[in-house]
């Protein structure tokens, strides 16, 4: 039986990652799965500490080419409600940044992943489903779909919401449902979109286009099923009347591109992150509507943790070190899924308080530039912008 310091299951994008990351870190890794679908028409945004991170593991430079900067972030209320908000426009260069971020095809993603993560001498690929997963004391057994096992230290599941990884340690989920289905696609548009991004408030949902290289966008368009169904059968022509009419022509003339997916919208978040000598990280771990750019850059975000933990030492892994990482990512996590899911729901409710609390915070955020410059801190960083606020204080004192 072959043996591996760190087994990853899942070679999505968050599951390619971790290989690359915890290998360049010195261990020795198997990565389990099938070849990952590089039909995927989605985009991901990633933001400035996500990008940075990727170049730090020399990914970069082969992704910028695909890539699009967000330097404008601005929100605008599309409901037909009595009570609606004033547009909010976040500006990357208030904060002394060329972009808050940059949006990337996630097929374009995939294919450097796949590249680095053949040419990395750390990482051994099996090209298999996992078909058992046994988390013991000592190690852990993974039987891949022919028969054959390996054995490694520890476990990294990034096998999605139905993830084997989590259900063989044990742990549980809490899940919810949207009555809500995202439209996806990608479109080109006559006039330039100027590297902004605009995200539409309606009363179904977020209505959200990221800018692609070139005069090209990409439509997140939250909307009930029946219409998500509608929309998808229309002829390519219909619906990019549809889409220019929803984005209020601000991109000019728009011609919506083949390839028009749907994915209905779902919650998920683990009862726990880690344990024992496993971890869960993207989708196994967490789920939640495309709001606010938060999904990969969250997953990213326990890459880093479980780097830090993993391969900050040559030793061999604690048999505790999935309980670490549960602890070190849960205040994220539940941050993060708490706010995405509250904001989604705001734009649900019917209630005139309800409605009245979210416009009123964006009036704030639009009238008062620290509290702005605080939450683009924080969307870029988490914790950068908290933990900021002692040294601003003091500066001000000073002055």
């Amino acid at each position: 039986m072959d043996r591996f310091d760190i087994t990853v299951i899942g070679a999505g994008l968050a599951g390619n990652i971790a290989a690359i990351a915890l290998a360049r870190g010195g261990r020795k890794v198997a990565l389990v799965a099938p070849r990952s679908d590089t039909n995927d028409r989605r985009t991901t945004a990633l933001m400035e500490q996500s990008i940075r991170y990727i170049d730090r593991l020399g990914l970069w430079e082969a992704i910028r080419p695909a890539a699009a900067r967000l330097s404008t972030m601005q929100i605008i209320d599309g409901t037909k409600r009595l009570l609606r908000a004033p547009p909010v426009a976040f500006r990357s260069s208030e904060i002394n940044l060329e972009a808050f971020g940059y949006n990337i095809p996630n097929a374009a993603l995939l294919a450097v992943l796949d590249e680095a993560v053949a040419g990395e001498a750390n990482i051994a690929v099996f090209p298999s489903n996992a078909a058992a997963v046994e988390v013991r004391d000592d190690a852990v057994a993974v039987t891949l779909a022919k028969g054959t096992s390996i054995a490694a230290d520890f476990v990294v599941g990034a096998d999605g919401r139905r993830s084997r990884t989590r259900e063989s340690a044990g742990v549980g989920i809490h899940t919810w449902s949207y009555p809500q289905t995202a439209v996806v696609l990608n479109f080109g548009h006559s006039l330039p979109h100027r590297n902004v991004s605009t995200e539409f408030h309606t009363d179904h949902g977020p209505c959200t286009q990221v800018p692609l290289p070139g005069d090209r966008s990409s439509l997140v368009w939250v909307v009930e099923p029946a219409e998500a169904e509608r929309l998808v059968s229309l002829p390519l022509d219909q619906l990019s009347r549809l889409v220019e009419e929803r984005l209020a022509s601000l991109l000019g003339k728009v011609s919506v591109e083949d390839g028009v997916q749907s994915w209905p919208l779902s919650g998920l978040t683990a009862k726990r992150y880690g344990k024992g000598r496993a971890a869960f990280i993207g989708e196994a771990a967490h789920a939640f509507p495309p709001i606010g750019a938060q999904g990969l850059n969250l997953s990213l975000r326990d890459v880093m943790a479980l780097e830090d933990l993993l391969c900050r030492s040559d030793k061999p892994i604690d048999a505790h070190a999935g309980d670490a990482f549960d602890r070190k990512r849960r205040a994220d996590v539940w941050s993060r899924t708490a706010s995405v899911d509250l904001l989604n729901r705001s734009l649900l409710s019917p209630f005139l308080p309800v409605q009245m609390v979210r416009a009123a915070g964006l009036h704030v955020l639009a009238s008062i530039p620290p509290l702005r410059h605080l939450v683009m801190q924080e969307g870029v960083a988490p914790g950068f912008g908290l933990s900021g606020i002692p040294s601003r204080l003091r500066e001000k004192i000073r002055r």
